[in-house]
């Protein structure tokens, strides 16, 4: 299977230290296809850097997965979701969106499911 395009990507900032892949496929689920998850990591500590990446199956659903998820809260705490973008060709610094499935990411499995709540 193909990498996912920016253009099948929700990024998501906000995420607890705790929210992992998992957590983050459970939360997204209900908004469609997930064809992948990803909370990106620090490579020099392993720790998150509080965002990720969703992959969903179709524009519909990508477009629903942003107007239910922005603001949802997910580990206590409100999540914002966007559209992912491409990459701007900075050499550093943050912005919304840069990136995608690389080879960082992964994170503690575990859980239960009432911490996935909106409210």
């Amino acid at each position: 299977m193909a990498a996912p395009t920016t253009e099948d990507q929700c990024f998501v900032e906000g995420l607890a230290w705790a929210t992992d892949d998992r957590a983050l496929r459970i939360a997204f689920r209900q908004c469609g296809d997930v064809v992948d998850c990803k909370v990106i990591l620090d490579c020099e500590t392993g720790r998150s850097r509080r965002f990720g990446f969703v992959a969903i199956a179709d524009e519909k659903s990508i477009n629903s997965a942003i107007c239910t998820m922005n603001g949802f809260r997910l580990d206590n705490r409100s999540i914002t979701v966007n559209q992912a973008q491409a990459r701007s060709g900075r050499s550093h610094g943050g912005g919304g969106g840069g990136g995608g499935f690389g080879s960082r990411g992964g994170g503690r499995y575990g859980g239960d499911s009432d911490r996935y709540g909106s409210g």
